[in-house]
């Protein structure tokens, strides 16, 4: 699939079929995440792939309030082990990182027929016990990951880009 087409297609998917996503689309998916840059290229971006079912229940009872996220045949808990440095700008460099390793890891998942959803409604404390994740690392998103039940284009409501490009100055 060409980029374009990619972001074309890529939705926010909350409603998954049952069918489990093959071990080699997760393989090429997460080949294409490593790809991705960051800041000063420390690559502070971590993974942990759930996709056992009462694991992916909990979290979505106990960690996120959100019922579709077990019907997900994965969820993803995005997390950043990170030493909290900013960028010369003020900005820290994990969220940004780890965002940015999301966004090709959600345009991957469309080029290999899958859907996502950006999940930042979650009790981080809660995710992070489910998941022995350790307290030092921060966990940015979640995200579900599987195939879409409603493989159909989503309607998407814009902005023009002259509505949100200024040229030389704002």
């Amino acid at each position: 699939m060409e980029v374009y087409e990619a972001i074309r297609t890529r939705k926010s998917v909350r409603a998954f079929s049952h069918e489990a996503v093959e071990g080699e689309k997760l393989e090429r998916i997460f080949a294409a995440v490593r790809l991705a840059p960051s800041a000063r290229n420390q690559q502070e971006w971590r993974f942990v792939v759930v996709t056992g079912e009462v694991m992916r229940g909990r979290i979505a009872r106990e960690g996120a309030g959100q019922p579709f996220l077990a019907e997900a045949p994965v969820v993803l808990a995005c997390c950043a082990e990170t030493d909290g440095r900013a960028m010369r700008c003020g900005q820290l460099c994990y969220p940004i990182d780890v965002a940015i390793a999301m966004d090709h890891l959600s345009l991957a998942a469309v080029s290999e027929g899958l859907g996502t959803c950006w999940i930042g409604a979650f009790d981080e404390a809660v995710v992070k016990g489910l998941l022995g994740i350790p307290a030092a690392v921060r966990v940015v998103d979640l995200m579900a990951l599987g195939y879409p039940a409603d493989p159909a284009p989503a309607q998407k409501k814009r902005l023009s880009v002259s509505e949100f490009v200024h040229n030389d100055r704002w």
